[in-house]
């Protein structure tokens, strides 16, 4: 069988020769889907170099974005949260937050830390979505309550990146009491004239929209970012009505009077040392 096989030198003869890419190197974007290179992603501040898409991170990337030369400290890191209520549906509640934690390192869905932006101090809250959706646990409200009475007795701005499908069902009852534990902490932080931003990425849905997000000194929101509180399917089943076009994008929300101002990403830290200068001032 000679004429089925190539023998001249130089020819690779077999697949098991083919140096394949290691994982990580390459993904695709999900909007136009073309191929990113991560060193590409990681200049361009994990945006899509050819749409603009803005692609999902986690509280590392924006700390890698945001802080100066990535330097903070982690604020409450050991806050792990329990399992009150003995949830088992299917799976136990224990069982699914160390499923979450041997997958993405992380201990909850919310990560805190005091670092500097453009020199100025600053402490920023920020969830992370590939930890059970970035749901709204009693961790989560926790953290939050704790980080702003750390900047309420330092006298530090408070940023939060809010990125979440909603309240923790796991939890019930004791992940809705967060929107108002959380809520009254930023009453403090007013009274104490600290400014707050809240930054919305995608998705910001459920409990969170309707709590600590939507209550910034300044609202801020990336480009094409889901921020609602139900998902359009269900307020589609429940007015019995085709929705507007781009419904609960970013876009349509400030042009609803709902949020401040859109900013990319790779303008981000730019734009927020503006605000903090001009509300330090």
């Amino acid at each position: 069988m000679a004429w089925f096989k190539r023998e001249k030198k130089g020819i690779i003869t077999s697949t098991q020769e083919k140096k394949e890419a290691p994982d990580g190197i390459w993904n695709k974007c999900p909007e136009c889907k073309k191929p990113l290179h991560y060193a590409e992603q990681v200049e361009n501040k994990y945006v899509c170099h050819y749409c603009n898409y803005h692609l999902r991170i986690g509280s590392k990337e924006y700390f890698s974005v945001l802080f100066d030369n990535n330097e903070f400290t982690e604020l409450f890191p050991a806050l792990r949260s329990g399992d009150p209520l003995n949830f088992n549906d299917n799976k136990k509640y224990t069982d699914r937050l160390e499923e979450s934690n041997k997958k993405t390192g992380l201990i909850d869905a919310i990560r805190s830390g005091h670092g500097k932006i453009d020199g100025q101090d600053l402490v920023i809250a920020c969830m992370d979505f590939n930890f059970i959706g970035g749901s709204m646990g009693s961790v989560v409200g926790e953290k939050i309550a704790r980080s702003i009475d750390y900047c309420i007795q330092h006298r530090i701005p408070f940023l939060m990146i809010s990125k979440s499908g909603g309240a923790r069902m796991m939890e019930a009852a004791f992940s809705l009491m967060q929107m108002a534990k959380t809520s009254a902490k930023l009453a403090l932080l007013s009274k104490a004239r600290i400014p707050y931003i809240s930054l919305l990425t995608d998705p910001t849905t459920g409990g969170v929209t309707a709590s600590y997000a939507m209550l910034g000194d300044v609202n801020i929101a990336e480009p094409g970012a889901l921020i609602g509180f139900a998902g359009p399917r269900v307020i589609k089943e429940t007015i019995k009505k085709d929705l507007p076009k781009g419904f609960q994008t970013s876009e349509f929300v400030l042009e609803h009077g709902f949020l401040d101002f859109i900013v990319d990403r790779r303008q981000m830290k730019e734009k927020l040392a503006t605000f903090l200068k001009m509300m330090n001032n």
